[in-house]
């Protein structure tokens, strides 16, 4: 009978047996942890209140606070083992504490409109898609299920001169796209938007029309 056993490896245990009166390999404790786990504690937790170090730069802040050495990989390890991946984080536009109040306020006011109410509202909103790569790119460090907690989102608004922008606007019955190059002026949004594509939604919903332009009536 055949097992797709190596002859040497049957030697071995052969050997071993006449000698030790064992035939089986003994198992090696594997390699020593090159970190304690306080020492592990504090990668982690340094890695949280800077999410967006890097595995090196945490890695030189250890050796200057412990005298130890480890690499950049010791800390990914690390730190994956404390629930923490590199990923890239949410990017959104800033809103300050004022918006953020306004917006609330609207939404009470509005709460018991009916669905034709919402029927004469057209709301309007606009996003720019880069057209080049993002060279500033920078990863964080969080918890899986959590991109977009606060300490996870990265505010941006800016963007490269290399970008389009693409308006919208949203009612139950319809919807516009509208796509421009380059920056989008004040006369340029009468000319293009509002004139040509809002006006037209005005005059089939009548004088019950409402325009939502980023919560401006």
């Amino acid at each position: 009978m055949e097992f797709d056993i190596a002859h040497s490896v049957v030697s071995w245990l052969w050997k071993s047996f006449k000698t030790t009166g064992i035939g089986s390999r003994r198992h090696g404790r594997g390699r020593v942890r090159s970190t304690t786990p306080a020492e592990e504690r504090y990668i982690i937790l340094f890695a949280k209140r800077d999410r967006r170090t890097t595995a090196q730069q945490v890695a030189n802040q250890f050796l200057a606070a412990s005298g130890k050495q480890i690499s950049r990989k010791t800390v990914a390890r690390r730190l994956r083992g404390g629930g923490l991946y590199a990923r890239r984080p949410v990017v959104c536009v800033p809103l300050t504490r004022q918006h953020r109040t306004a917006r609330f306020q609207w939404c009470r006011e509005h709460h018991n409109w009916t669905e034709q109410d919402w029927a004469c509202v057209l709301f309007s909103d606009e996003s720019r898609f880069s057209l080049s790569s993002d060279c500033r790119r920078q990863l964080i460090w969080r918890e899986s299920g959590t991109a977009c907690r606060p300490e996870n989102i990265q505010e941006k608004d800016r963007y490269p001169t290399c970008s389009i922008m693409v308006w919208t606007g949203i009612m139950i019955n319809g919807r516009i796209y509208v796509v421009a190059n380059g920056s989008m002026t004040g006369q340029r949004y009468i000319d293009e938007v509002l004139l040509p594509h809002v006006r037209l939604f005005r005059g089939a919903v009548g004088d019950k029309f409402l325009f939502m332009d980023d919560n401006a009536t």
